[in-house]
Formats: structure tokens, C-alpha cells, sequence
């Protein structure tokens, strides 16, 4: 569990890798779809999971930069988790819950 915790932890992690397992996703899209996100939060969390090899980023090369993030295929052994967190999570707002 600590393990899992120390990759996926954090405010927003989930909800990044949740976006990220639809299509990959320019940094200004996750932010748009994330709309409580502070920018900071954002790269930082994108830097940490690509860091931790569950992200791959790719640089265009261009200018303006031209960034996107998908699901590295070690990333992608995390969808089905992130996916039973979302389920269990609409069952218990359902409950009353946050």
C-alpha cells in the first residue's frame, strides 16, 4: 500500500492519471480539465509522475513549446486501479458521502 501511496499520492495524482488514461494531453488541456488546479500543483505532479516513469512526456521541439503527457506503459499497469478508486469513489458520494 505504501508503495502504490508514494506513486498515486498526493491531491491530484489520480485525477492526472484518470485525464491521461482517455488520451494523451497537452499541459493547458489538463489544466482546463483539472479547473481546481493551481498551475504550480499541476507541474509539479506532472514532473513527480514522469520522474517516477508513469508518465512520459513529449517535447515537440518547438517554439511556443509544444508539450504532451500520456501514460508510459509502466503508467498504463495503473489504470485499472485508478479506475476501481473512481468507481469506489462515485458509490460513495451516492452514500452521502464527500
Amino acid at each position: 500500500m505504501d508503495t502504490a501511496l508514494s506513486v498515486i499520492g498526493g491531491r491530484w495524482k489520480a485525477t492526472i492519471l484518470w485525464r491521461l488514461s482517455e488520451r494523451p494531453m497537452r499541459t493547458s488541456e489538463l489544466r482546463r480539465s483539472i479547473p481546481a488546479i493551481t498551475e504550480r500543483m499541476l507541474i509539479r505532479h506532472l514532473q513527480e509522475l514522469v520522474r517516477d516513469g508513469v508518465l512520459t512526456r513529449i517535447d515537440a521541439g518547438t517554439v511556443p513549446p509544444h508539450v504532451t503527457y500520456e501514460l508510459s506503459e509502466y503508467g498504463q499497469t495503473l489504470a485499472p486501479v485508478v479506475g476501481a478508486l473512481c468507481e469506489w469513489g462515485r458509490g460513495h458520494q451516492r452514500r452521502g458521502g464527500a
